[in-house]
């Protein structure tokens, strides 16, 4: 797979994640993928948990999307330069995401706020 597909497969993945469709987000996983802090703490282990802890925050932040500024591929990493909204009263913030592979799951990707 190349750095291109996989960096289309994130853009679909956010895409899904923009409608506020956990189910669609949490479907670009691996069974057992994460989203993690950035070498450290799991947040969500299985693709089970991504879709429980997206959804709640979606119920939580309905207005919540992230737009993509920049993107990268390198070997079976696709790095993201996000900047979050969650609503118009809070203030948006930035994030790299660094997605890590599994053939054509995501396996990983670790937040570095």
């Amino acid at each position: 797979m190349t750095g291109a597909e996989r960096i289309a497969i994130v853009e679909q993945a956010i895409a899904r994640y923009n409608a506020q469709d956990a189910d669609g987000y949490a479907a670009f996983f691996a069974a057992d993928g994460c989203e993690a802090l950035y070498r450290g703490d799991v947040l969500r282990a299985g693709r089970d948990a991504v879709r429980d802890g997206n959804a709640t925050t979606f119920a939580e932040f309905p207005q919540n999307r992230a737009e993509i500024a920049a993107s990268y591929a390198l070997g079976d990493h696709v790095v993201l330069h996000e900047v979050v909204h969650r609503a118009a009263d809070v203030a948006s913030f930035e994030v790299i995401s660094i997605y890590t592979f599994d053939e054509d799951r995501i396996a990983r990707v670790e937040f570095v706020k």
